[in-house]
């Protein structure tokens, strides 16, 4: 009585009960009391103190109420909860005050993050506690598809809670449906969108308390700077930018000259002058190396150039763009052929 035919005692952790002593356990809380040698295959119901000798008959045990089983063995249990929460609660009045040096200190207002997955749990953090202002700085004109799906779930989530963003990004964003849509998809009053010729770096502010700049080419490391000076300072020359930027909903200013050519033609044409290569210049303005070309194409045919020494000199002389410091632009639109 109270072995489990089939059924045998298997290895388990301490505060675990197998499969046979559930049986013999519950055997014996169904008749009221079992002969000792039923314990024989399960000594975890002895470890576990589920059950105690008849005080009548020492050869026969009885089951202890699982109530009151459960209460004995929660007792270590609890006092080990009430430990750790009287040591989280120490342990936060004890580094609570020094919050207010790290952002003071600048070794330790500024954390290096390494790992996309870091930094996007850090940037995450910040999302989550905005509670004013987001601004971001995004180099490129595009951004790929499945990125902004989940941008968008993130402003649609902070513009509820009051916060609103301002992007900068460059002008071939305003030729990016993906974009578009994005900003379609966002309530009004809660987004502002620019577009820039060319720009530095990644850059994020949260409530202008803390930043996020990328700090390798990869973008595999970054830094979280909390510390308020440099903070405003990268907030100031996102303002600036800013300022410089045009509204995605604006069209870009045409050339202020009757020569045929298209806002983004200009700016490669004043890069050009000012010496830079083809691949250069087409990471400047977050275009394709081949698009770059077709616009250096165009720009030869409006103004009836027949080289790019050629092309260097007409865009001068036509008031394109400025000369540069040697006064004609030559050289630097030949050196962008290279």
């Amino acid at each position: 009585m109270g072995k489990d035919e089939g059924i045998s005692h298997q290895p388990h952790g301490d505060l675990e009960l197998c499969e046979a002593g559930v049986r013999t356990y519950t055997e014996a809380l169904k008749v009221g009391r079992l002969p000792r040698s039923a314990l024989e295959p399960v000594p975890c119901l002895t470890e576990l103190a589920l059950v105690h000798p008849d005080p009548q008959d020492d050869g026969w045990i009885r089951p202890v109420p699982p109530s009151s089983a459960l209460a004995h063995l929660l007792q270590p249990v609890t006092r080990e909860i009430h430990e750790r929460i009287r040591l989280s609660a120490a342990l936060a009045d004890s580094l609570a005050p020094l919050a207010s040096v790290a952002s003071t200190d600048p070794n330790l207002a500024i954390t290096v993050l390494e790992g996309m997955p870091l930094i996007e749990a850090a940037i995450q953090n910040a999302t989550d506690g905005a509670q004013d202002e987001i601004l971001t700085l995004q180099p490129s004109g595009n951004r790929p598809v499945d990125q902004l799906k989940k941008a968008l779930a993130l402003a649609l989530d902070v513009a509820e809670r009051g916060v609103t963003l301002r992007h900068i990004y460059q002008h071939p964003a305003r030729y990016s449906p993906a974009i578009k849509a994005y900003v379609d998809d966002m309530p009004s009053g809660f987004i502002q969108v620019r577009t820039i010729e060319q720009t530095v770096e990644r850059l994020f502010v949260f409530d202008r308390t803390v930043a996020f700049i990328p700090a390798s080419p990869r973008r595999d490391t970054a830094l979280e700077i909390r510390h308020p000076a440099l903070v405003r300072y990268l907030i100031q020359v996102y303002e600036v930018l800013w300022a410089q930027a045009k509204p995605l909903t604006s069209p870009l200013q045409a050339p202020a000259h009757d020569t045929p050519i298209t806002a983004t033609q200009l700016s490669v044409a004043r890069l050009l002058v000012e010496g830079n290569t083809d691949q250069i210049v087409a990471r400047k303005l977050a275009i394709s190396v081949r698009t770059c070309r077709a616009h250096i194409a165009k720009l030869m045919h409006a103004l009836g150039a027949t080289s790019r020494t050629h092309l260097g000199t007409l865009l001068v002389q036509s008031g394109v763009v400025e000369a540069t410091e040697d006064g004609t632009g030559e050289d630097t639109a030949e050196g962008a052929g290279e």
